[in-house]
C-alpha cells in the first residue's frame, strides 16, 4: 500500500502533467483557429476547380496532355501525410493503418512519398521503399513548399517513375472528427459518369495551351489543399487528445486525493489509539 508521502508525490506529479496538457490544448486550439479559416475558405475554390478540370479533361483527348495520360501501371506512388510529432490521439495511427491496408491490397509495385516524421519513421523501420520524404512542415503549410512537392510528384509521373499517384491524408470536419481518405492525384481523370459531349468550351488561345497551364496548377492546389486538411486535422486531434488527458488527470488527482485523505485519517486514528492506550497503561 502506498504511503502518504508516495501519494503526495504522485498527486504533485500528475498535477504538473495536467498543467502541461492544459497548455498544449490551448496552444493547439489557437493553431486550429488560425488554419480552420484557410481550410473552409479554400474548399469551394478547390471543389469548383476539380469540377471544371474534370469537365475539361473529359472533353479532350487524354493523349494530348501528359498529366492526363492513362498508361499501363507498373508502379504506384502513395503520398502519406502525417504529423512530425505525436500526442495527437489516434491521428497518426489511423493514417498509417490506412496506408498499410492500401499497400497490402496493392497487387502492383508500390512506393511511398512521406510528408511528416511519424509516417516516415514507421515505414522506414519496415523496409518499405520511400522515394521522397519531407519533414518539419511547421504549424501551417507553406504554399511554396506545397508547389515544390506537387512539381516533384508531377516530375516523377512524367518521367515514368510512377504511373499513378494517390494522396493519403485526413480530411478535417471538426476538432473531434477527422476522416482518413485516399484521393487520386495523377493521372488527372474526369469524374465517374462524365460524358465528353455534355460540355462544350471555347478555348483561347487553344485547348492544348489552356489545359497545359491549368493541369499543373490543379495538381499544386490539390496538394496544398491536402496539406491544409491534414494540418487542421492534426491540430484538432491534438486539442481533443490533450483535453481528454487533462480530464483524466483531474480524475486521477481526485482519486489519489481521496486515498491520501483516507491514509491521513487512518494515521490520525492510529495516533489517537496509541495515545489512549499509553494513557491507560500509565493508570
Amino acid at each position: 500500500m502506498p504511503t502518504m508521502r508516495d501519494l503526495k508525490r504522485r498527486i504533485k506529479s500528475i498535477r504538473n502533467t495536467q498543467q502541461i496538457t492544459r497548455a498544449m490544448k490551448m496552444v493547439a486550439a489557437a493553431k486550429l483557429r488560425k488554419i480552420q479559416y484557410r481550410v473552409a475558405s479554400g474548399r469551394p475554390y478547390g471543389d469548383k476547380l476539380a469540377e471544371v478540370i474534370g469537365h475539361l479533361v473529359a472533353s479532350t483527348d487524354p493523349g494530348e496532355q501528359p498529366l492526363a495520360a492513362v498508361r499501363e501501371v507498373r508502379k504506384v506512388g502513395y503520398v502519406l501525410i502525417t504529423a512530425d510529432r505525436g500526442l495527437a490521439g489516434g491521428y497518426n495511427a489511423n493514417l498509417i493503418r490506412l496506408a498499410q491496408e492500401r499497400l497490402a491490397q496493392e497487387e502492383r509495385p508500390a512506393a511511398l512519398i512521406t510528408i511528416g516524421r511519424k509516417g516516415r519513421d514507421y515505414f522506414r523501420r519496415r523496409q518499405v521503399e520511400i522515394l521522397e520524404e519531407y519533414l518539419n512542415l511547421g504549424d501551417a503549410p507553406d504554399p511554396v513548399l506545397a508547389r515544390q512537392i506537387a512539381r516533384r510528384l508531377m516530375q516523377l509521373f512524367l518521367d515514368g517513375v510512377l504511373d499513378e499517384v494517390y494522396l493519403i491524408y485526413s480530411r478535417f470536419y471538426s476538432a473531434i472528427r477527422q476522416v482518413p481518405r485516399v484521393d487520386k492525384l495523377l493521372p488527372i481523370t474526369p469524374p465517374p459518369g462524365e460524358r465528353p459531349e455534355a460540355h462544350e468550351y471555347i478555348y483561347e488561345p487553344g485547348q492544348k495551351e489552356v489545359l497545359g497551364a491549368l493541369l499543373p496548377r490543379y495538381c499544386e492546389i490539390q496538394v496544398y489543399r491536402a496539406l491544409l486538411e491534414a494540418k487542421a486535422s492534426e491540430h484538432g486531434a491534438r486539442m481533443t487528445a490533450m483535453d481528454h488527458a487533462t480530464e483524466n488527470a483531474a480524475e486521477m488527482i481526485e482519486k489519489l486525493t481521496l486515498s491520501f485523505n483516507r491514509a491521513r485519517q487512518a494515521a490520525i486514528t492510529r495516533e489517537i489509539v496509541e495515545v489512549v492506550a499509553g494513557a491507560e497503561a500509565l493508570q
